[in-house]
């Protein structure tokens, strides 16, 4: 039970959907992939893998994404059509992630074990999540989101809405 297991992370992705917005919003905007890559210190080809979703973006080049156009964590994941959120902030603060994670975690009683089956993980992950060493992964942090009903920005202390 080290991480979730490869199909289970293609069917996840999948659900995530956020290459779709992702693309809709470069699109809109008129940019090309090579323009957002470079904007966002990628190679063209990496970017274009996560818009088509081979690959999973990782949480800190969504993040460069969601700043960059001036929308949520939590719109281009599909958990909400509010694209942004008041005094937003634009980084994402592990310290604070780590102690929203803690404090999820024991609202719903979980022990960090507990947590780590929830997210199919191995037991250290959720400690270094919340000791702020990590920020979350984005597969787990969409799957916290759905299951507990909460916002991926403020789990990540980019903002104090908690609900989505």
């Amino acid at each position: 039970m080290l991480e979730i297991n490869t199909h289970e992370k293609i069917l996840m992705v999948r659900r995530m959907n956020y290459g779709k917005i992702m693309k809709n919003l470069r699109t809109e905007n008129l940019y090309s992939q090579a323009f957002i890559a470079e904007k966002m210190g990628l190679k063209r080809s990496t970017y274009k893998e996560y818009e088509l979703q081979n690959s999973i973006i990782p949480i800190i080049h969504l993040n460069e994404f969601c700043n960059f156009f001036n929308v949520s964590i939590d719109y281009i994941l599909g958990l909400t059509s509010k694209t942004n959120y008041e005094n937003s902030k634009i980084e994402i603060d592990k310290k604070t992630s780590g102690q929203r994670l803690k404090e999820l975690r024991k609202k719903y009683k979980l022990t960090q074990k507990e947590l780590a089956k929830v997210l199919n993980v191995d037991i250290s992950l959720p400690s270094k999540y919340e000791h702020g060493i990590y920020p979350i992964a984005t597969t787990y942090l969409y799957s916290l989101c759905k299951k507990y009903n909460v916002s991926a920005d403020y789990l990540l202390g980019k903002t104090n809405h908690l609900h989505i």
